[in-house]
């Protein structure tokens, strides 16, 4: 048989249903509809009993629009939780375990020449790069110190009413 033949024998066999189906739940809502309303006679009513039938239509009215409104919460609630879950399960689906990385002992000309490749010239003897100090440095080092005191003691030479005399002399102090 031709596959295009099938596809649209099932197309019109499922459209058939649909049709039907459609039908049935026509036929539902109308004896449905007969059960719960009744024809209504509203010839030879006084004012009173129209005003009455409009206020048990009314409470039946509210009573169903509560109950409609209990179902739409519901479903909400429901696609709520199937959306999360849906997404739980996603989740679980993509994760794996991660392996435990072991340590390598790798030099630095190693990771450098890993890395850069042949461009990679010389090595990293990061000792050879530092600093030596010396003790000429040192010395220098006990003179900025001694010049530390010489400002506290200027500090204090300004302080006080005899220091704020001088600052106005000189034009502002030490800006």
């Amino acid at each position: 048989m031709n596959p295009r033949g099938e596809k649209t024998k099932i197309s019109s066999s499922s459209c058939e249903d649909l049709e039907k189906e459609r039908q049935e739940r026509e036929e539902e809502k109308v004896r449905y509809l007969g059960e719960k309303l009744p024809p209504l006679q509203l010839s030879g009513m006084s004012l009173k009993e129209l005003q009455e039938l409009c206020k048990q239509l009314h409470t039946k009215i509210d009573i169903v629009d509560e109950e409609r409104y209990d179902c739409e919460s519901k479903v909400n609630k429901h696609n709520k939780d199937i959306h999360e879950l849906k997404l739980k399960v996603q989740d679980l689906g993509g994760k794996f375990k991660k392996p435990a990385l072991r340590k390598v002992r790798v030099s630095a000309d190693e990771m450098m020449r890993a890395l850069l490749g042949s461009k990679h010239k010389g090595s990293m003897d990061l000792r050879a790069n530092l600093k030596s100090v010396k003790k000429e440095d040192v010395k220098q080092d006990k003179v900025l110190t001694n010049e530390v005191g010489d400002w506290r003691k200027n500090v204090e030479a300004m302080s006080g009413m005899e220091g704020r005399k001088k600052m106005f002399d000189t034009g502002g102090g030490a800006q």
